[in-house]
């Protein structure tokens, strides 16, 4: 498993433990096209208008130093960016290379639709072996990430000041964050909320699980919770839902794709702390801050570090030189590391940690992390078949949940329902 003190290490010095996985030297330029008729590859990606805007720099990046490949690119918010995946390969017509997440990759790849990345020239020697286990299914490496992430509360200090609240220490329980969340809401006015709620992200009920002790999956793909489990984590939040410290889910519908906290609907959000360039980009704040998340155990905040992004290549492109050499650009090229800097997390190759300069907020990532390091565990395994299917679920019961339409108990059983058919299915 991935330990970030280990990790910390190589963003400075570098690891040689990962030499033994490198799939392959450097490779070499190859000739897919020309530069007068150049190989086309499609390359997808989701995200805000700033991610946008460092990719399209990578992309003309790389089109300038490989002149025989072109590049096609397009992205889309996260909300949809799976559903229009899941169409592409019912249809057999995945782009050739694509941003992918943790959550998705199992299935994809169970499914024979992602080509093995160990059969093409992909330099992995400056990545941590325990890191590049997190792209493998089967032995067979499918993805290979991007960078590394962590769990965070964002908080702009200029809007706390603004409403007379005390800018937190980050030394807090639920109770305490909760408290916090009222302070905003009633001096909001009914323009700025506490947060949005934060029991409807999964990945914050897995550090909560992580805090009591609790796995959120068996060995043997199973859920490791009880439905009771569930109902204490979304009953948290009851005595919030209609009042001033939670924003409704009728706003935060209506200021999609941007979030709650983005839109400058919120004074906080918990969320992966990468998200910090996208949030400056969306929401005007001169600058945002990050706190670890609450937590009732003050020695087990649940915390652990996550492959941020990963790239794949879809099996069926039919120029696999030509989308190899573009992930391999995208993942090493130091110059790519430095558009991006911490927008999708810390690098994960110590070639881009090395080329990059980490100043402003992206040096508030890199502290943030540092700050947190005694807390992280060991990331959860890969997660089981279906399980995006089983967060993007997750998402829509909280939902309706929040719109009024069940309870704490009835949203819970909902869940259930879906999540234990879903794994008979795969079973």
């Amino acid at each position: 498993m991935f330990n970030r003190r280990t990790f910390l290490t190589t963003v400075t010095v570098g690891s040689a433990s990962a030499a033994a996985l490198a799939a392959c030297g450097a490779p070499a330029p190859g000739k897919t096209g020309t530069a007068d008729s150049p190989a086309t590859i499609r390359y997808t990606w989701w995200g805000n208008e700033d991610r946008a805007e460092r990719t399209r720099k990578a992309i003309a990046l790389f089109e300038e130093k490989n002149r025989d490949v072109k590049v096609n690119g397009n992205f889309s918010d996260g909300a949809s960016y799976f559903q229009q995946r899941a169409t592409e390969a019912a249809g057999g017509g995945l782009p050739d290379v694509m941003q992918f997440d943790l959550i998705f990759l199992r299935d994809y790849a169970q499914r024979n639709q992602l080509l093995d990345l160990g059969t093409v020239k992909i330099d992995t020697s400056g990545f941590e072996k325990s890191l590049l286990l997190s792209g493998q299914v089967r032995g067979k490496t499918y993805g290979i990430p991007t960078s590394t992430n962590a769990f965070g509360v964002f908080y702009d200090p200029a809007k706390l000041a603004s409403l007379g609240v005390t800018e937190p220490d980050g030394d807090w329980t639920y109770d305490d964050y909760k408290a916090f969340l009222r302070d905003v809401g009633s001096k909001g006015g009914g323009a700025v909320y506490g947060s949005a709620d934060f029991t409807g992200i999964w990945w914050m009920f897995n550090i909560w699980l992580r805090q009591n002790n609790i796995a959120a999956f068996t060995a043997d793909g199973r859920l490791g919770f009880s439905k009771d489990e569930l109902k204490k984590w979304w009953n948290l939040t009851s005595d919030l839902r209609g009042t001033p410290a939670l924003v409704s889910e009728e706003r935060v519908t209506q200021v999609a794709p941007k979030s709650p906290f983005g839109a400058g609907l919120t004074a906080s959000e918990m969320y992966w702390d990468n998200l910090m360039a996208g949030y400056l980009a969306d929401s005007g704040a001169k600058e945002l801050k990050l706190l670890p998340v609450p937590s009732d155990n003050a020695d087990n905040l649940g915390l652990f570090l996550k492959p941020s992004q990963l790239m794949v290549a879809s099996d069926k492109t039919k120029n696999k030189e030509a989308a190899a050499r573009f992930i391999d650009f995208m993942l090493n090229d130091p110059q790519v590391g430095d558009i991006f800097k911490t927008s999708r997390g810390i690098p994960a190759s110590k070639a881009q940690r090395e080329g990059t300069t980490y100043t402003g907020t992206d040096a508030a990532v890199v502290a943030y992390e540092k700050s947190i390091e005694k807390y992280l565990n060991d990331a959860p395994e890969p997660p089981i078949v279906g399980f995006g299917t089983l967060e993007t679920s997750f998402k829509r019961v909280n939902s309706d949940l929040n719109y009024g339409k069940l309870t704490v108990d009835g949203a819970a059983d909902a869940w259930f329902k879906e999540a234990e058919d879903l794994i008979k299915q795969n079973a």
